[in-house]
Formats: C-alpha cells, structure tokens, sequence
C-alpha cells in the first residue's frame, strides 16, 4: 500500500511537471517569430466556422428553456418583466462562456488531440522535427491563436442567438412585447458584464488548444493510445473550464466587475 502511494504520488509529481513545462515551452515561443498567419486563418476557419452550427443550435435552446424555467418562476410573483434582464446577464457572464467552451473543448480539443495523435503515433512529428521544423511553433502555436482568437466570437454569436431564443419565449408564451423585452435586455446589460463575458472565453480558448495539443502529441500506443489521449483532453478541458471559471469570477468580483 506504501508503495502504491508512493508510486502514484510520484507519477502524478512527473505528469503535472511535464504539463506545465509543456505550457512553458508554447510560452517562449509566443514572443518570438514566426507565427505562420496562413495556417493560423485555416484554423481559424476549421476551429471557428465549422463550430457554429452547434454553437447556435446550443446557445438557442439555452436561451429557450431558461426564459421558460425564470419566466415560469417569476410568475409566481407577479415578476415576469424581469424575464429579459435575467436571462440576457445570465447569459452573458456566466451560461454563454462556460457552455460554449464546454462545446468547444468537446468539439474542437478532441479533433486537435486525434489529429496531432494520430501524427504522433505515426511519426510524423519526429519527421518534422528531422527537417528542422518545430512541431510547437508549427502545430500548436497556430491551434492556440485560432483557438483565442475565434472562442470569444463564438461567445458573442452564441449569447445573441441564446437572447432571441429567449425572446421568442417571452413573446409567445408569456405575453411580453419583443420592443419591451429588447429594451429590458439593453438596460440590464452593463460595461462590467461584457467585460465578464469576453474575457473568459479567451482564457478558456488558450487552455482548450494548449491542453489538446499536449495530449495529442504525448499520444502512445497507436490507435487505442489516441482514443485515450482524446478522453483526457475532453476531461481536463471540462474541468478547467469550471476551475478557472470559478478563479476569473472570484478575481473579477474583487477588482469589482
């Protein structure tokens, strides 16, 4: 039992060493070029654009059921004006970020890790690394740029989808004009609330593509190495994302946003 502890201490010291060293190394190399912009705007476009189906069909609904579960309980009080402010900040600083990056990290860091892991495993990076070629710079720097570049506007289009599918509620189910309900939405949302809003999708964008990418390219064992590697981005991601979204909270909270 000793050992056991022992063993399993140690391995998790070598494997949170290895990670954040990982971090370290995509650190040194984003001060310094090359940055590869051709690369970065395919991804851009493959990590962006084809994410937003998904991001309206989730962000839609959200907005749907929450209008319906607040206007229902509102209701109760004779409070269902208050539908619009509730559901547009709710979404804004908190739903719209967390999902949408829960989305991202199941979509977009799975895709990364099978790809970098299959190019992993079929030694494919060692033969960019035998031509000179930096696999972080060329590989993962591109993912993380696109990555922090295109989550926040996901957000954004996410939020104003969620919003009017919380219109189309208020206007049909609970008697409110869509005038009133915009004009509640306007006056609800704040500087400090935006701020909230866009500042958590680019931290979690940054740690979705680097997460992914180590994963990916400390994939072994051929396929079945792979399909683990891809289960672990998607876990960690998903933890990290309610992690620091707890930390940004509490910090924007202290400095009063």
């Amino acid at each position: 039992m000793k050992d056991y502890i022992i063993n399993t201490a140690a391995f998790t010291v070598e494997a949170l060493y290895r990670f954040f060293a990982f971090h370290w190394e995509v650190a040194k190399r984003l001060v310094r070029p090359p940055y590869y912009p051709k690369l970065i705007w395919e991804q851009m476009d493959r990590v962006g654009v084809d994410s937003l189906p998904i991001v309206v069909l989730t962000s839609f609904f959200t907005g749907f059921v929450l209008a319906f579960q607040i206007g229902y309980a509102l209701m109760r009080f004779g409070a269902k004006l208050y539908v619009g402010g509730i559901v547009s900040v709710s979404l804004v600083r908190e739903l719209g970020p967390v999902l949408i990056s829960l989305v991202f990290a199941g979509r977009v860091g799975a895709g990364i890790t099978a790809e970098l892991g299959s190019m992993q495993v079929s030694e494919q990076i060692d033969a960019m690394r035998a031509l000179a070629t930096d696999p972080i710079r060329k590989l993962v720097l591109t993912r993380f740029f696109a990555a922090v570049i295109m989550l926040p506007i996901l957000v954004v289009v996410g939020d104003l989808i969620g919003i009017l599918g919380g219109m189309l509620v208020s206007v049909m189910n609970l008697g409110l004009t869509a005038n009133f309900y915009r004009t509640s939405v306007v006056n609800s949302l704040v500087f400090n609330d935006l701020i909230s809003g866009f500042v958590k999708p680019i931290v979690f964008g940054g740690m979705v593509a680097i997460v992914a990418c180590y994963f990916g390219l400390n994939a072994r064992g051929g396929t079945k190495g792979v399909g683990d590697a891809v289960t672990r981005t998607v876990v960690v991601s998903s933890v990290l994302v309610f992690l620091l979204d707890a930390f940004i909270t509490k910090v924007l909270f202290l400095m009063g946003m």
